[in-house]
């Protein structure tokens, strides 16, 4: 889509009307006529990507061509190991087999519980050739009972593991548990390799699930989300989300598994033909090595740039992105500030930023993507406002697997796009810039009342982000007041001259109440196990 320009004589250029027009046949045009003329416009450039070709409908398809194509590149490597793309598809073949035997077919839920490593990949891969379904799950940091009600909750057929986990999976029975470092070790399975071939599925439905991710869910209670291939596809082979992959770029794999953005990892390399370079603790060391590195904003704040010679690309969502950081990188790569919850397929928008930028935009909906700024009654606001980011188009995924009320309040029928589809209701406030990018203004869970007037957290925090000795913040509401969290860059005292810096920039940007009460300086903010500032851990450790 052309961007309107100013020409030499001043004056803007339209958009192409046949651009327009032709955006305009696949909108419900009755739900926004209460826009001004020029908003309808707006709201159709800004909130409809382009409409490409996706080039592959499986993403099994996809790793199967670079092991076709390309079958003594290195897959992926781990400690002092290395596989390739053929003897990767060779050894998931053979799983695939020996699931097929245990009675596993399409749509069948796999847990897949196992730490980093190329059992991992070669687990994801033998589910997926059977066109079943994968659950993954870190044993060493997920409580047994969890993982026992994950099982449940999926209905999960059979379970493949590490031998080291066994015990921790005991209340599985022992008949569907398979050991996948053990069970590739047999010898009657040495005559096999390169000489056997699953048969091909060439009438794939697009919709088939690829595997289910469990958020933790505001009450504790996990919901499991059901990804399928035609939304990874979207999202992991199509420009810009393919991050530049492709044979000979390395890809740092530094997510925990069970985490969304470990899948544009894991599977945007090997569906791009790149070499996975699986991490182990020191997750520097492996960022040094990569050519694309994608993390939270948090992770990457453990990442000296300055080490990382040979960086092409880095991708970062999961929470809000401190400018500063977002220009560090921007200087050395291509950087890209994304955002899109799990039941939007990693993410659904996405940013190339400029070096010394001022504010940062999460950009505009990926390809195939649309997403709608509403108010509560899903009704589009007028092009500036803030209101409810809703997202549709080939991101939305099937939905909370067991949970039909969930489903009910977060997923609808999409309102806007004539073709049957779905959108759903992020949680998150933005606004449309005049550049046709989205402003994120944070989750609507962030937005308190203090002293009556309702106050954004995750405005203060920016403003505290953008001061150089500032490594992350956090800003909550405790009792009536709020209290900002702030980890340094470097190991120093707090300064007094720093805080009343600090208060007088939120000052200068927000209304009074927007000033914290207190600013308590940590020497690391808590992450959770995806990586993410932990919140809870937070509140339970320094408020009282």
């Amino acid at each position: 889509m052309k961007k309107s320009i100013i020409n030499d004589d001043g004056n803007f250029s339209l958009i192409l009307h046949e651009e327009i027009n032709s955006r305009k046949q696949q909108i419900n045009l009755q739900e926004i006529k209460h826009l001004s003329t020029e908003d309808q416009n707006l709201f159709i450039e800004y909130g409809i990507a382009d409409t490409v070709k996706t080039p592959y409908k499986n993403v099994i398809h996809a790793f199967e061509y670079w092991a076709s194509k390309t079958p003594k590149n290195i897959a992926a490597r781990y400690q002092n190991l290395t596989i390739t793309y053929k003897q990767l598809d060779d050894e998931a073949t053979i799983l695939a087999l020996v699931l097929k035997q245990k009675g596993i077919k399409r749509g069948d839920k796999i847990g897949l519980y196992t730490h980093r490593s190329i059992e991992m990949l070669i687990g994801i891969i033998a589910i997926l050739k059977l066109r079943a379904v994968y659950i993954p799950q870190d044993p060493r940091i997920v409580p047994k009972k969890m993982l026992s009600e994950i099982s449940e909750l999926s209905d999960v057929k059979l379970i493949l593991t590490q031998s080291n986990y066994t015990e921790k999976l005991n209340f599985f029975n022992s008949n569907q548990l398979i050991q996948i470092d053990i069970e590739l070790e047999k010898e009657i399975y040495k005559n096999l390799y390169g000489n056997i071939r699953l048969i091909n599925h060439v009438n794939d439905d697009i919709n088939t699930s690829c595997f289910i991710l469990f958020t933790s869910g505001t009450t504790g209670t996990p919901n499991g989300v059901e990804v399928t291939h035609k939304n990874l596809c979207n999202i992991l082979y199509n420009a810009p989300g393919n991050l530049g992959i492709a044979p000979g770029v390395k890809v740092a794999q530094i997510l925990n598994i069970s985490f969304d953005m470990a899948a544009w990892e894991i599977l945007g390399c090997l569906g791009n033909g790149g070499t996975l370079l699986i991490r182990e603790k020191n997750i520097e060391e492996t960022a040094k090595q990569a050519n694309v590195i994608i993390a939270t904003p948090t992770i990457l704040t453990t990442i000296d740039a300055e080490l990382c010679h040979e960086i092409t690309a880095v991708a970062v969502a999961g929470e809000p992105c401190p400018v500063i950081l977002a220009n560090t990188w921007s200087k050395k790569c291509n950087f890209y500030n994304c955002c899109g919850p799990t039941e939007t397929t990693i993410v659904n928008t996405m940013k190339k930023c400029k070096a010394n930028s001022y504010e940062l935009s999460i950009g505009k909906p990926t390809p195939n993507n649309t997403v709608y700024v509403l108010d509560n009654e899903k009704k589009p606001v007028k092009i500036g406002d803030v209101g409810v980011m809703w997202a549709g188009g080939d991101c939305v995924t099937k939905g909370y697997i067991n949970n039909n009320d969930l489903n009910k309040s977060r997923y609808a029928k999409d309102l806007f796009l004539k073709e049957e589809s779905m959108m759903f209701n992020t949680g998150d406030l933005g606004r449309w810039d005049e550049n046709g990018e989205l402003i994120h203004y944070g989750r609507i869970d962030d937005q308190v009342k203090i002293k009556g007037f309702r106050v954004e957290l995750d405005a203060i925090t920016k403003i505290i982000e953008n001061f150089s000795q500032v490594k992350r913040a956090v800003t909550l509401k405790h009792k009536n007041f709020l209290v900002s969290f702030i980890s340094l860059t470097t190991v120093q005292e707090a300064t007094d001259t720093l805080v009343n810096n600090i208060i007088k920039a939120i000052e200068k940007s927000l209304p009074y109440y927007y000033v914290p009460s207190e600013f308590k300086f940590v020497d690391e903010l808590p992450k959770t196990s995806r990586g993410k500032i932990d919140k809870r851990k937070i509140r339970t450790s320094y408020l009282k």
